[in-house]
């Protein structure tokens, strides 16, 4: 039996080798990788335009140095390039006279010059990384100029002693002038060198306008015009009296149905003062019963073909050429993923179930190489007047966002497991749960940078609540720290068993950042976390959380994570559109970000340090961003938004008045590193405003981040996280920490240094935190720093105490500054409210008061009425004037 039990047991794996270890050689890089890299895009597209420049500049030297190269090209050939004895006169020497002879004499003469534009259009888009022209457009012109320009050329410059041609064009000129004679040779390239330029370019031909010689007064001259454009169109060819529409804009879906796709009247256009835009051609099909239709590609004409005849008015005649890529439309298929049945269980007995094997096969789930693009929104292009769209980051023009090579990319992206290690933990799990009579079908294994997650599907019978008590049995087994059991998996059938790696990968924020994920993402505030255990980046809209709670024990990644979110808005926002009110009662850990103080932070007026660290300074400014978010609601009042979104819209596209206190609204970051000190210093004068802000503030633009190292519920207290449904958990001492946070366990079992539980939308999920070190974090500050900024950070209003103004009367004697700009303002709108003056001056509703009491005591206003506006007494600014004088 002793035997039987050592045959059974698993051998202990071997240790792993130590040069295994190192990070240099945990990967090869392949030619694949390096094909996917967007350097490489980036090197092919300047060397595609270097060949353009200098496939053109050795044509067109060609065309002055032929007479004495020809011969020396045509004598020696390729021994040009082995000696020195021999001397050409194109300006890029033998290569390229060489090259040219190769391309105009033996090709296609002139016509050479097309594969310039070719190579030209195949750099620019390889080097900005996006489609700038339309290569396959290019290509087409290229191929069809190539063989009716060098025919023409040939046919027309023949008897020269310049190839005109080339080689192609008289090869092909003499075969038909074989066939159709010289006079059908003529014709017919005259014709296709007219059909080309025509295919090319779009002329537009117009005949001359009749003048009407007969005098009609101003009405009948209006109703003849009305009947000779009528008329005109008529003479249109493709028009008829019932459509203005060419035929060939006429479209036939796959069911045969004609769909004709609007068409604005040029009248109307013209009277009302529209500009036509680029508008993309939806895809029409036709359902088999008759209903809904849809656009196909297939049955599309070319967009020149839709453009191609007379315009119907002189509107139509001066609009530019509408591009349209066929590349654009493409359809993809996607294919149903099978998944194989799992093998039935064999039983044996009386219903018992033989566990399988120990030699099952380990699924071993592939991470992806790189992110998944994002779809692409592509909305109509709208083009609008500087005097039509207000744009924010005019401010700042010269801004550049910080680059990636201010980061360092730490340890590799790839992450590689160790078989010997999974097969070994794979055996430990089946040897265990066999141990207690639990059979599983099937076991798999999904890689992450920390932890490996083990899936595995329980035989038909098996109670999951067994499979959950042995979460320390299986830890034993596997003689590991942080196991966590997850039964089941949400959204799946199985149950998930976390084991921590063996060697753990660092997740760089360079990575986060160099992603298409990140690059195209269309979120407000776009924040990158970390990595998934799938190895996929983990990348949200803070402005949808919308607030975020993190708590953690000492020395567990709390800080590094706020520095991650933070950079992460740094690298996607400008100056113009977001703000950080930083709160760091340690003084040191935030103190970074104190370069940028005139670009991304705000602070209340009169304040030497942008970054709060006095908890009596952290109470007026949470309390200032309380009279923020009001005057924030005032404005969305006024102009009928919802949110600040719509707000900033309806502000750029100069709907909303400046002079009535509309301002553009940017995005407001509240960060506070420690919260628990907070609460232990100021109690309910902190809590009361947080509380406040995280149920009011998501609509206006401002969102909490708050941080603390103790997730008691005398510190997170219900109000508090009622309002953040949001919450990340770094490994904490125990579990009752772990529920505070986030309303379950699992927190105490993790690993710490970055390893992390999220909670967001409702699912928990497991990440490591991207790691951004203090170096780089000071460098990205710096290089936004040594940029021109701001006049001064963001002003917050201005709050003054309440307790700090009782007893005192009002003294006229000792008005305030802006006493005198407060009376105008009431005078001249004739209206007596405190909000008014808010708005209009930009103060805190504290000092606005003062100012209406001041005012009430010299007689300007008249007394407080409650909710509605104080009466004005002063009606006329010659009595105001006379008034002020007196004072």
């Amino acid at each position: 039996m002793a035997n039987r039990l050592k045959k059974k047991t698993p051998p202990t794996p071997p240790p792993p080798d130590p040069d295994q270890l190192k990070p240099e050689k945990e990967a090869e890089v392949t030619v694949k990788e390096i094909v996917k890299d967007e350097r490489t895009t980036k090197i092919a597209g300047a060397v595609s335009l270097l060949f353009a420049v200098f496939l053109f500049i050795a044509l067109t030297s060609y065309l002055f140095t032929w007479q004495e190269d020809q011969d020396k090209v045509l004598q020696f050939g390729a021994k040009l390039f082995s000696t020195d004895d021999i001397k050409v006169s194109n300006l890029l020497g033998a290569l390229g006279a060489w090259t040219a002879h190769l391309f105009i004499y033996k090709g296609f003469g002139l016509a050479a010059f097309l594969f310039c534009t070719f190579f030209f259009v195949l750099g620019v888009n390889l080097l900005f990384g996006k489609k700038v022209f339309s290569l396959l457009r290019n290509l087409k012109y290229m191929i069809a100029g190539l063989l009716v320009l060098s025919v023409t050329f040939s046919f027309f410059g023949n008897g020269s002693e310049f190839s005109w041609g080339g080689a192609t064009g008289e090869l092909m000129e003499a075969w038909m002038v074989k066939w159709i004679g010289k006079v059908g040779t003529g014709f017919t390239l005259g014709t296709a060198f007219f059909a080309y330029v025509i295919w090319r370019f779009n002329p537009t031909f117009r005949l001359p306008e009749r003048k009407v010689k007969a005098k009609a007064t101003p009405a009948a001259a209006v109703v003849g015009e009305a009947a000779a454009d009528a008329e005109e169109q008529k003479e249109v060819p493709g028009n008829d009296d019932t459509s203005a529409l060419p035929n060939k804009n006429k479209l036939k879906n796959k069911g045969g149905a004609t769909v004709v796709p609007p068409v604005v009247p040029a009248d109307a256009a013209a009277l009302n003062g529209l500009t036509l835009t680029e508008k993309e051609l939806p895809e029409i099909t036709e359902e088999a019963d008759g209903g809904t239709l849809f656009i196909d590609e297939s049955v599309m004409p070319e967009e020149e073909e839709l453009f191609d005849e007379e315009p119907v008015t002189e509107a139509f005649a001066e609009e530019e050429e509408v591009v349209t890529d066929e590349e654009d439309y493409v359809e993809e298929e996607y294919g149903e993923e099978e998944v194989a049945p799992a093998p039935p269980p064999v039983l044996k007995g009386k219903n018992r179930i033989e566990m399988p094997p120990e030699d099952m096969q380990l699924e071993i789930k592939g991470t992806p190489d790189e992110e998944p693009d994002e779809l692409e929104e592509n909305p109509i292009m709208v083009r609008h007047t500087v005097a039509e769209v207000y744009e924010p980051t005019l401010d700042l023009r010269d801004y550049k966002h910080p680059g990636l090579e201010l980061l360092e990319a730490h340890g590799t992206d790839k992450i590689v497991h160790d078989p010997n290690e999974l097969e070994a933990n794979k055996n430990q799990i089946i040897a265990t749960l066999k141990n207690y009579d639990i059979a599983i079908q099937r076991i798999s294994a999904t890689v992450g940078p920390t932890v490996t997650l083990y899936e595995i599907v329980p035989a038909p019978g098996v109670r999951i609540s067994r499979i959950k008590n042995l979460e320390d049995d299986i830890a034993l087994s596997l003689a590991a720290l942080g196991i966590r059991i997850i039964a089941p998996i949400p959204g799946k059938g199985t149950i998930g068993i976390e084991v921590p790696n063996v060697r753990k990968s660092i997740v760089s924020m360079r990575t986060l950042l160099q992603s298409d994920k990140f690059q195209n993402t269309a979120f407000s505030l776009p924040v990158a976390i970390g990595k998934s255990i799938d190895n996929e980046n983990f990348i949200v809209d803070l402005a949808a959380m919308p607030h975020l709670l993190m708590a953690g024990a000492t020395g567990q990644g709390k800080s590094v994570g706020i520095n991650t979110l933070l950079v992460s808005l740094l690298y996607k926002k400008h100056p113009s559109q977001l703000k950080f009110v930083l709160v760091d009662p340690k003084k040191v850990e935030l103190s970074l970000y104190r370069v940028i103080e005139k670009h991304f932070l705000a602070k209340l007026p009169g304040e030497e340090e942008a970054i709060i660290t006095d908890t009596k300074k952290v109470v007026y400014t949470l309390n200032a961003l309380c009279i923020e978010m009001d005057n924030r609601y005032d404005l969305l009042k006024e102009a009928g938004c919802r949110n600040i979104k719509e707000y900033n819209e309806k502000f750029i596209r100069r709907k909303l008045n400046p002079q009535k206190g509309h301002q553009y609204l940017p995005f407001i970051v509240l960060v506070v590193d420690e919260f628990a000190d907070l609460i232990m210093t100021a109690g309910k004068e902190v809590e009361m405003p947080i509380a406040r802000l995280a149920q009011l503030a998501r609509a206006i633009g401002i969102h909490l981040i708050i941080a603390t190292q103790r997730p008691s519920v005398n510190i997170i207290t219900g109000t508090i996280k009622a309002n953040f449904p949001a919450r990340i958990a770094f490994k904490v001492s125990s579990k009752i920490d772990s529920r505070t946070i986030l309303d379950a366990g699992g927190a105490e079992q993790l690993i710490g240094k970055g390893d992390m539980l999220i909670s967001y939308n409702g699912e928990i999920t497991r990440l490591q935190c991207a790691f951004v070190d203090t170096p780089e974090v000071e460098q990205v500050c710096e290089f936004i720093g040594d940029q021109r900024g701001y006049p001064q950070a963001f002003l917050l209003p201005e709050y003054v105490d309440e307790k700090d103004m009782d007893g005192k009367d009002v003294d006229l004697s000792d008005r305030d500054p802006l006493f005198e700009d407060a009376a105008r303002l009431v005078v001249q709108n004739q209206m007596g409210s405190t909000s008014l003056i808010q708005r209009r001056m930009k103060l805190g509703y504290n000092r606005a008061g003062r100012l209406m009491d001041q005012l009430e005591a010299a007689g300007i206003v008249g007394p407080n009425l409650g909710s509605k506006a104080r009466e004005v007494n002063v009606k006329t600014d010659s009595d105001l004037e006379e008034i002020l004088s007196m004072l």
